[in-house]
Order: structure tokens, then sequence, then C-alpha cells
């Protein structure tokens, strides 16, 4: 219910369970003690009239007028708050009783009747530690409540040395006085007492509930809902809503709170307004300064990096170029001696093998920048990456021979299949092979090994040599462009960076260990499909 998450409702109840435990508790108490104080008065009186018939047949007893003493028994008797009234002597028997046909039977000491004095099987001295007498209640075979007041009949010494007694001095009670008073009346009166008690608490109960009730509304569940209502505009960035609460009491002093902060904070988001407009303006202004700069930077850094890129490709191409234009001067110098010796063919066909490296050289360069400059790879495939790494090995087949260099592929136990470009993939691992084996010039070991990575989603390429190694503070620099460490202009700087935008193209990753004169080890993590 929704209802039930208001606060108004929530101290509501509590308000009334309170009162109705509270009220409810004291119309209890209250009730209980009029019903035992309206019995105790009854019980009062009952032995008082118990004791008022004792002393007006006494007399006659003293007498042994038995006619008298019944006559006054009846006559009490027939008073309408009187019951019946009984004589009954040691052994229990009713010996009178205003109530016909019980004369001369005995009681039932087992009845409820019975039990202030008697217990079943066991029964007790009457009235012994009570010469007032003793009282019991119990219900009438009429259906309702009697008070029964039992008064023992004491062998008095008037009574046991008169000559018309036989009763000797040891008998201490002669008999039993058992006066009956009905308690319907009183039922009836603390019934209605009990009703019109229930009746003015619940109407209490009401009133005082239905009077809480219209006061929390008034003064708690209207004012708190303004001040949620308030708290809710401020959160959709209404500052300008303020709260009308005219009361004094704490949610008042809470509603002129709430109103000073939304004013205060309303200023505050005006001045940040202006202030953030100004400064943005601003930002806006030096952005605008900044991107000038950085276009005049970019077209200087375009311009630097295409002149270094033009004198490296010129000094690259040169070195090459000038030995073949050498090498073909004196070619066409021994041609043009004429016939040749087999001496000079040998020279011929030695210096022809230079002309056909340095051709290849320049072909490598020219090469080089186009994979460097190139910004997409061909089409990737499902492809095992066995049969690539096999064709690289076949394709520097002679290199490794002429370096005397031992090369081992280490394939794993189950074929392993990425989605890549092969022909690039190819040509990284050719680059890392060429450098290893370049790094081993008395010759070596090159390993090649590729295996899965922990994450079955990834392979790792691992190519390690046991060369010169790599210099700690190269390590950071080997995978720039036109950075190289080779000597006499034997690399173009090009060939490790062209290896990095491969693996980079295929969402990978290339990592380099090494040490001087240990070795160098370079570990590429390829995805086994890069674009899931």
């Amino acid at each position: 219910m929704r209802i039930a998450k208001f606060l108004a409702f929530k101290l509501f109840v509590i308000v009334f369970l309170v009162m109705l435990i509270s009220i409810a508790a004291f119309t209890k108490m209250m009730l209980d003690w009029h019903s035992e104080k309206y019995l105790a008065i009854t019980k009062d009186w009952a032995l008082r009239t118990s004791d008022l018939i004792q002393r007006s047949t006494r007399y006659s007893m003293m007498e042994n007028r038995r006619e008298d003493i019944y006559q006054t028994i009846n006559t009490l008797g027939s008073e309408p708050d009187i019951e019946a009234i009984r004589i009954y002597n040691k052994k229990g028997e009713v010996t009178f009783s205003t109530i016909g046909g019980e004369t001369g039977k005995y009681v039932n000491t087992n009845a409820e009747a019975c039990n202030v004095c008697h217990r079943p099987g066991k029964p007790l001295p009457v009235a012994a530690d009570n010469p007032s007498g003793l009282t019991r209640i119990f219900r009438s075979p009429k259906g309702y409540r009697v008070l029964g007041v039992i008064t023992p009949i004491k062998n008095e010494p008037g009574c046991y040395n008169a000559t018309c007694h036989e009763h000797s001095s040891s008998q201490t009670v002669l008999g039993v006085l058992d006066v009956i008073l009905p308690l319907k009346n009183l039922d009836e009166n603390l019934y209605q007492l009990r009703n019109a008690t229930y009746t003015t608490g619940v109407l209490i109960v009401v009133g005082v509930a239905l009077f809480s009730g219209i006061f929390i509304w008034m003064m708690v569940n209207i004012p708190v809902r303004k001040l949620a209502r308030g708290t809710r505009e401020v959160m959709k960035g209404n500052l300008a809503y303020r709260i009308d609460v005219n009361s004094s009491d704490e949610i008042g002093d809470l509603a002129a709170s709430f109103n000073t902060m939304t004013e205060e904070l309303g200023r505050a988001r005006d001045e940040l307004t202006r202030w953030g407009q100004t400064l943005e303006d601003k930002v806006e202004q030096k952005t605008n300064e900044l991107r000038r700069a950085l276009s005049n930077m970019v077209q200087v850094e375009k311009m630097a990096s295409l002149g270094k890129l033009a004198a490296s490709v010129a000094h690259e191409l040169n070195n090459p170029l000038a030995g073949i234009l050498a090498y073909a001067k004196l070619l066409k110098k021994k041609i043009s001696k004429g016939e040749l010796s087999s001496e000079d063919l040998k020279e011929v066909n030695e210096e022809l093998v230079m002309i056909a490296d340095e051709s290849a050289r320049c072909g490598n360069i020219v090469t080089n920048l186009l994979l460097f400059s190139r910004q997409k790879v061909g089409e990737f495939h499902p492809q095992n990456l066995a049969p690539i790494v096999e064709q690289s090995v076949k394709i520097i087949a002679h290199h490794l021979t002429m370096h005397n260099v031992k090369c081992e592929i280490k394939f794993p136990h189950s074929p392993v299949e990425i989605t890549c470009d092969p022909q690039q993939i190819e040509q990284a691992l050719i680059a890392l092979e060429i450098n290893a084996i370049e790094a081993m010039p008395d010759g070596g070991d090159l390993t090649i090994a590729f295996e899965c990575a922990d994450k079955e989603d990834a392979v790792l390429i691992k190519v390690s040599d046991t060369g010169i190694g790599i210099a700690a503070e190269d390590l950071n620099h080997i995978f720039e462009p036109f950075f190289t460490t080779k000597k006499d202009g034997k690399g173009t700087g090009l060939g490790l960076a062209v290896v990095h935008g491969i693996v980079e193209r295929h969402n990978g990753k290339i990592e380099v260990q090494s040490h001087v004169n240990m070795g160098t080890t370079f570990i590429i993590t390829l995805p086994v499909n890069p674009n899931g």
C-alpha cells in the first residue's frame, strides 16, 4: 500500500497502538479493581448478614426453641437478597433449610459449594482459623453465580452447661450456618459497567485517534510532503522553487533553511554559469590558438619527417646505387678490353653477384617503405601457423647456411589456427629471423616456437637467438622508424617498425627480452580472432 510508506501514517499507527494498548490496559485494570471492590463489599455484607442471622437466633438456640429459630430463618430467607439459608450438623446433615426437600439430607463434600472447607477425600475443620466465617463463590443450579457464607456454630460454655443440651465441653463446633446470597444483580451491574467502560474506552480511542490523525496529517504529513516535493524540484534543477510552510516549529525552521539553501545554490549556480561561460570563451580562444599552433607544429613536423625520410631514403639508396655504378664501370672496362680470361670471367661473375645483391638491397628498402606506409592489411582468414613458419624458414635457408646458423622449430602437440593475413605474418617472421641471423655473425642457434597462451584465445610466437643481444639503452627505441644498431649502413631501421605495425594491425603485441652477448627473444602475442 502506498499510504503505508508515509511518515505520517507510520507515526499515526504508532500513536494509535500505544494509545489503544494503554487505554485497554487501564480499562482492564479499572474493571478488575471495581469487580474486586464490589465483590469485597458484597462479601462483607454477606458476613454481616450471616452474623446477624446467628445473633438473631442465638437466644432461641440457647433456649432450644426450634420453632422460633426456623421461623426467624424463614423470615430472613424470604428476603430477595438472600438465596437460601441452611444449618448443618457436624456430620454434614442438613438440619434445616429454606429450600424445601433438603432437610435431613447429607451434603456432598466434593461438590463445588463445599470445596472451600473440604478437599476430595480429606475433610478440613470448618472455619477453624476464621471465626467470622468462610466465603465461596459457585454457580447455582439456576445458572447464575451465588456467594455462600459459612459461619460455624460454636459450642460456647452457655451451651454445653445448659440442661437442655447434651454436648460435651470438648466439642468445639456444633454445626454450620450456611447463608447463600445471589450475585445475579452484582454480575449484571458489573456487566453493564464493563460494557459502559469498554464503550467509553473505544469512543476515547476513536476520538483521540481521529484528533491525532488530523493533527499528524496537518502538522506532519503536509509539511513533510512539501519538503519532499521541494527536494525533488531541486533534484530536477529548479533552484527557484520555494517551500511555503508558515509554522514556527522545527519543520518550519527546516523549510526556511531549505529556502535559504536553494537561494544560495541558485546564486552560486548563476555565478558558476557566468564563470563557466567566461571560461568556455577563454578555453575556446586558447583552443583555437593551440589548434593553430598545433597545425603549424604538425606541418613543421611533417616537413621535418619528410626531410628525414628523404635524407634516409637518399642515404640508404645512395650506398647500394654507388656500388652498382662502380661495379658497372669496372665491368664496362673489362668487357671493352676484348676477350676475357677465365680469371677475368670469375671477377666479372663476382662483380655481377655484388650488383645483384646491391640491387636487391635497393628493392628491400623500397619494399620496407611501402610496408611501413601501408594502413591496411590483406584478407583475414583462418590459417594454421605451422605452414607459415615453415615457409618463412625455407625462404631464409640460404642465409642460415651462409652464416652457419642452426634453426629449430618447436611445434605444439595440436595444430594452432588463428585468423590472420598469412603474407603479413610471414613477412614479420622473415624480418625477425633475418635480424636474428645478422646478430650471430659467428654462427649460433635460432629457435622458433609457438604455443597457446594461458588463455586459449591467444597464441604466442617466440623467435630466439644466441647472438650479441641488444643494449639496455636501445631496447625502448628498436621499434622506432629509421632506428638501427647496425654499423656501416647495413640497416634501414624499418624492419622492426614494419613488424610492430603488422602485429598491431592484428590487434596483438610484441615484446623483447635481451641481454648483451646472451641473445635476444622476440615474443609476439596474437589473438585467435582479432575481430572477436
